[in-house]
């Protein structure tokens, strides 16, 4: 049972190590996905509770009354 396992990631260890092409093709795609995700952080999810409270309380109410409402 504890072979399996074992035996998984020695096939993935040894197939990443041989590769000469593909390492260069996923440090492309690291990049990219580093460089979309933190487009879109700064520019599409701007930090609402930080903007807009002032203290940690204030953020906490209303996380709280936003997660605890009723929808009518």
């Amino acid at each position: 049972m504890i072979e399996a396992p074992a035996k998984i990631f020695s096939f993935y260890r040894d197939g990443f190590r041989n590769m000469t092409v593909g390492k260069t093709l996923w440090k492309i795609i690291f990049i990219k996905l580093l460089v979309m995700f933190a487009v879109l952080k700064l520019f599409f999810f701007p930090n609402y509770l930080k903007q807009n409270f002032d203290t940690d309380a204030q953020r906490g109410a209303h996380v709280l009354e936003q997660i605890t409402r009723h929808v009518n």
